[in-house]
């Protein structure tokens, strides 16, 4: 189990990645991954399941596929993963502009079987996230019902029952489809 503060500090840590990744790769665009999972427990089964799964769609979706470097990826394309307790994280460096980036993410978490459960996030120059709505695209839905998820996260519309019962629906589609 996660506790607030360490979840606190794991978000202070992932700000200073960007950082970090902004400074040294002027110019290009930061893609931010994570993977939704409510609750305490943010390391386990599922999640991992969604985390590969989501990288490999970064992989795909980014063409990350030609590896000519002792990185493994494109010279000028950086990927790397970080697999913590209190949450699976990747960070992808693309040459891409950031609203085609942005434009790939959306696509990505609207049409992938448990894109709902990606949060992939570009980043800007000044550290900021893209929102949905610059490239055109509606908000994220909620995991369990089509209202908007914003709003039944702040009204607590779903019991967490509810919501890890989808969770693990997607989860066992998803693994039962890819076997």
């Amino acid at each position: 189990m996660v506790t607030l503060n360490e979840l606190l500090a794991s978000r202070d840590s992932r700000h200073a990645m960007q950082q970090k990744l902004l400074a040294e790769h002027s110019g290009k665009t930061l893609v931010c991954l994570t993977v939704v999972m409510p609750g305490s427990v943010k390391r386990n089964h599922q999640s991992l399941v969604v985390a590969h799964a989501a990288v490999k769609e970064l992989i795909r979706n980014y063409e990350l596929g030609v590896r000519n470097d002792e990185l493994g990826v494109k010279s000028d394309e950086c990927l790397i993963e970080r697999d913590l307790e209190t949450g699976y994280e990747a960070y992808l460096i693309t040459p891409l502009p950031l609203l085609e980036a942005k434009r790939i993410a959306v696509k990505i978490e609207d049409t992938h079987p448990l894109g709902r459960l990606f949060d992939i996030d570009i980043i800007d120059k000044d550290g900021v996230p893209v929102s949905r709505d610059r490239v055109g695209s509606r908000p994220r839905r909620c995991l369990v019902c089509d209202r908007e998820a914003r709003y039944c996260m702040r009204m607590r519309w779903h019991t967490q029952e509810e919501i890890w019962e989808r969770i693990n629906a997607m989860v066992d589609e998803y693994q039962n489809r890819t076997m």
